[in-house]
């Protein structure tokens, strides 16, 4: 079992930047892909960007390429994602989420967070 927590959520204005942690425990925290998701009112789940266990390969939705940065730091079992030049359409709940393998798709991911709210003002 992994248990995922997310943190760094928040009101932002448009332009602005946000982080986003997820802290992972359990017995094999640091051997999954890691990914965000977010979801918005009356939308489905949709992916944002994934990273590999080894921090090496990573995956961008095209609508945050550009503008947000995964990272993981092992040692800690945590990952970011670094969000800059928000835009109110980026306002969701972002979901933190563990794999077996680097991935885009949900059914992927066999742990989950709680979400963190993000909210972009314009």
């Amino acid at each position: 079992q992994v248990q995922l927590v997310e943190s760094g959520g928040g009101l932002v204005q448009a332009g602005g930047s946000l982080r986003l942690s997820c802290a992972a425990s359990g017995r094999t925290a640091g051997a999954h892909a890691m990914g965000w998701f977010r979801q918005a009112p009356g939308k489905e789940r949709e992916f944002v960007a994934a990273i590999s266990w080894s921090g090496v390969s990573t995956l961008y939705a095209d609508s945050v390429k550009g503008r947000f940065t995964i990272s993981r730091d092992n040692a800690k079992n945590t990952v970011y994602l670094q969000m800059d030049i928000l835009k109110p359409e980026d306002t969701a709940v972002y979901y933190c989420a563990a794999a077996g393998r680097l991935a885009a798709v949900t059914y992927e991911y066999a742990y989950w967070g709680q979400g963190t709210q993000v909210s972009v003002s314009s």
